[in-house]
């Protein structure tokens, strides 16, 4: 079964959203601004969710997780929580 590790800044609008990932994409550290920015508790680990496989997040996560390129931000990807950033830093199949 295929299993990612990925790490994501969780914001409440689309336009925080856009103005992080172009900091990243300029040069910004992932990781700073996820203990900076993001709502969500993994923000402390640097944004870090671990490992996983699908069906374990939900369904908006699982099509970028699973399907798009590997250390590569993606989004902004909106959820019922807000508006993510993604990076998928490892999978297997």
């Amino acid at each position: 079964m295929a299993r990612a590790t990925a790490r994501h800044i969780l914001v409440s609008d689309e336009a925080t959203c856009e103005q992080l990932k172009q900091q990243i994409t300029g040069g910004a550290d992932f990781a700073a601004l996820a203990k900076e920015h993001s709502s969500c508790p993994s923000g402390r680990q640097g944004g870090d969710l671990g490992e996983f496989g699908p069906g374990q997040m939900v369904p908006e996560f699982d099509q970028v997780v699973f399907n798009e390129a590997v250390n590569v931000v993606h989004g902004p990807v909106q959820t019922q929580f807000g508006y993510h950033l993604l990076e998928v830093t490892s999978r297997t199949e």
